[in-house]
Parts: structure tokens; C-alpha cells; sequence
């Protein structure tokens, strides 16, 4: 089974979109122990999202998307109420 997932940094806010072949919360340990060279600055890290694939393709494909404009903003529309996206702001008079 493969993995596409989202972290968020405790410290920054700032998104990393991934993919692996093994668990989300696994990998999301490796990412905490900062054996991921692109991510250990970032950390500590939390799991916010994730989806699960049978083939590998799939994987990828949606790894990619998600890394995309149009990717991300799937994922702010999925996670609006955790981001707290859910309130409407209403325009200053």
C-alpha cells in the first residue's frame, strides 16, 4: 500500500505533500527524528491529511496533483474547518 500525505511544521505552519510505500505515521517518525534532509529544518512535524493507494501510479500521480495550484487548493477546501477556513469573513465597511 502506498501513502500521500500532508504535514504540517509546529513551527512554521509551513505544508510538505509526500508520498511513501510504507504507513503515514511511520514515515511522519522519520520526518520527527529528522532523517528527511528536505524537511529536518522544519520540524517537529504532525500528520494533517493523508489518502492510501493499491498501485504506486496512483501514488505518484496524486502527489503530484496536490503539489499543484489547483492541488492545494483541494486541500484547503478538504481541511477548511481544521484550518479554520470555515468562517465567513465578512468585507470591512
Amino acid at each position: 500500500m502506498y501513502t500521500v500525505y500532508l504535514l504540517e511544521s509546529v513551527r512554521t505552519g509551513k505544508w510538505y505533500i509526500g508520498y511513501t510505500p510504507d504507513e503515514a505515521y511511520n514515515r511522519l517518525r522519520k520526518h520527527n527524528r529528522k532523517e528527511v534532509v528536505s524537511t529536518k529544518a522544519f520540524a517537529p512535524w504532525k500528520l494533517i491529511y493523508f489518502e492510501c493507494y493499491l498501485n504506486r501510479s496512483d501514488a505518484t500521480g496524486r502527489e503530484r496533483f496536490l503539489k499543484s495550484g489547483a492541488g492545494r487548493n483541494f486541500l484547503r477546501k478538504q481541511l477548511k474547518y481544521y484550518l479554520g477556513l470555515s468562517q465567513r469573513v465578512e468585507p470591512s465597511k
